[in-house]
């Protein structure tokens, strides 16, 4: 792989890695990128990579987060620090945290709609919707949400203050809206947040229930996209895989640290304007320019 190609991994690792947490659509972004830096590979290869490079991103939550998402004990616990819920568990407690496990649980709920509704339609959907401008349609759309439903938020109290407190219908709603999410340009941490905040959650919470699901559903549409193209890579391939995974994992890291601080002190409005000023831009530009 020549020296160019290696920088159009990186920086499309670079831009994977901003926008797979940030509420602006990872899929949509590289759908626009791809419009002016192509690598050199085959299309089936780049329908692949923009998926699989996500595994990448998803490493970047399961260590930052490890200690909230781990459900199984080191050690058995000792007796004064048993709950009497654990008590009444008995043997599964001393191997299972169980707030862990059922928030696990909750989140498998989250991925029914997805699953059951989405992934049949997976190809036609690619087909159909990946393009310029699909993808700037539903930046705009969906930044239009983010300013309604912030200023919706505004006048409601917080019902979830922690994950733990989001009931199995709740967990279903969200994922309900992640289904939405399957037309790019919409973001599906984007669709997973306005839904948590619409059912009561608050920012950081909702935030973090859109990380910790996104594990399994980029995991399972990963390994569906590597097995439906073929695990034969050539060592370019493997080589352009691997580094964009690697440098989404670094970007990421800083990106899911960065929102979770800005979100303590600021709303989402900023990515709902940033969401519709680009989405203006790229009709403007494809319409007008190109």
């Amino acid at each position: 792989m020549d020296f160019i190609e290696l920088l159009k991994v990186i920086f499309l690792g670079i831009v994977e890695g901003i926008t797979e947490w940030l509420p602006i659509s990872s899929t949509g972004h590289l759908i626009l990128v791809e419009e002016f830096i192509k690598l050199d590979v085959s299309k089936d290869f780049w329908d692949m990579f923009m998926v699989v490079i996500q595994l990448g991103a998803i490493l970047a939550v399961v260590v930052l987060y490890w200690s909230q998402i781990w459900p199984f004990r080191n050690k058995k616990p000792k007796h004064h620090n048993v709950t009497k819920t654990e008590k009444a568990a008995g043997l599964v407690c001393r191997f299972v945290k169980i707030d862990k496990m059922v928030m696990w649980f909750k989140i498998l709920v989250s991925c029914i709609p997805t699953i059951v509704i989405a992934l049949p339609f997976n190809d036609f959907i690619e087909e159909k919707f990946n393009n310029w401008f699909v993808v700037s349609v539903m930046l705009i759309v969906y930044g239009v949400l983010f300013l309604i439903v912030e200023d919706y938020n505004k006048k409601r109290d917080v019902k979830y203050n922690s994950i733990a407190d989001i009931t199995w219908k709740t967990a279903f709603i969200i994922g309900v809206f992640q289904l939405m999410a399957v037309i790019p340009g919409t973001s599906r941490s984007g669709a997973t947040i306005i839904g948590g905040i619409l059912v009561g959650a608050s920012r950081t919470v909702a935030a973090e229930y859109t990380f910790f699901l996104a594990i399994p559903t980029m995991l399972g549409a990963s390994l569906l996209k590597i097995v439906k193209f073929g695990f034969a890579f050539t060592s370019r391939e493997a080589v352009i895989l691997a580094v964009g995974s690697i440098v989404s994992f670094v970007v990421s890291v800083i990106a899911i640290k960065f929102l979770m601080g800005y979100i303590k002190k600021h709303d989402f409005k900023a990515f709902g304007w940033y969401r519709i000023v680009l989405g203006v831009i790229v009709i403007l530009f494809f319409t007008l320019v190109k």
